[in-house]
């Protein structure tokens, strides 16, 4: 990036030490993630880099636990239940979030901040609160340490992040197309549908792709709602850490990096979308 030929010194030195500082903030947020990623190839059950691996040895290198990881019959289940409970859970949250958006939007909406703080409650109340609440709950109905106990819980905790991604959305969204096709005979049903979900449909998968990773990677309402047969990725990765330290656990948390970049970079793309359909350039 150039800098303007007015600048002055002083300036100039304030630009590149504030992005020098940002910098540092990044790798210091970033290495100790990444470091990961090169210890699931090491060969020996080490979580340390061995003197082959630091001379970059091919031999030092190995898929060994990444071949462990889809032939274990405990890390293949804890795949299958993390997608099944967090596509359920994404479901939910996503039509639940985008009714609650539509009617947090009007502005007759009478103790319109009070409801808002009720909704969103479950990013504020630790999670430790809300899985032993949902515990004694979910017991009491009888479906306690159920794929469906988890599948409800993971729902409210990704419900308030598609309420302020899509009422994000709407905060731009012009209500005189709702009238315009209130006044035509469209029904409201037809009108979401056809007007409204369109407009709206870059901010809602963005909420639901939320929703989605705070599901897949949630692992203290597991520990009380989860079973041996309902154990996720997140609970698997604890059982290995606390009863058998093996190199899998970076090999599948090495996995879950890729997945939340790719979620990230779609959630950005859908961003972007978003500001062009509202006709605002970045």
């Amino acid at each position: 990036m150039s800098l303007p030929k007015y600048i002055g010194p002083f300036e100039r030195c304030w630009f590149f030490t504030v992005r020098g500082f940002a910098l540092l903030v990044l790798l210091f947020l970033v290495v100790p993630i990444l470091v990961i990623i090169p210890l699931s190839f090491n060969v020996e059950p080490y979580f340390s880099f061995t003197s082959d691996m630091l001379h970059l040895k091919p031999e030092a290198f190995s898929l060994r636990w990444y071949y462990q990881l889809i032939n274990d019959p405990l890390w293949v289940l804890s795949i299958k239940n993390s997608f099944l409970v967090a596509c359920g859970a994404t479901v939910i949250a996503t039509a639940l979030g985008t009714l609650a958006s539509i009617g947090l939007s009007r502005a007759d909406l009478p103790y319109k901040r009070l409801l808002t703080g009720i909704l969103i409650s479950p990013m504020i109340v630790p999670v430790i609160i809300s899985a032993a609440g949902m515990y004694f709950f979910y017991s009491k109905l009888g479906i306690g340490q159920s794929l469906l106990a988890l599948i409800l819980s993971h729902a409210v905790l990704g419900t308030p992040f598609v309420i302020l991604t899509v009422t994000a959305t709407l905060v731009g969204f012009d209500h005189s197309l709702t009238r315009a096709a209130a006044s035509m005979g469209a029904s409201a049903t037809y009108t979401f549908f056809n007007v409204t979900f369109p407009l709206i449909r870059p901010g809602i998968i963005s909420g639901g792709l939320f929703a989605f990773i705070t599901s897949f990677d949630e692992a203290v309402i597991v520990q009380f709602l989860g079973g041996v047969e309902q154990r996720t990725i997140p609970r698997q990765m604890w059982s290995g850490m606390r009863e058998q330290i093996s190199p899998t656990i970076l090999a599948a948390a090495t996995l879950l990096i890729i997945l939340s970049v790719l979620l990230l970079l779609s959630i950005e793309v859908l961003r972007r979308r978003s500001l062009r359909v509202r006709g605002i350039t970045n």
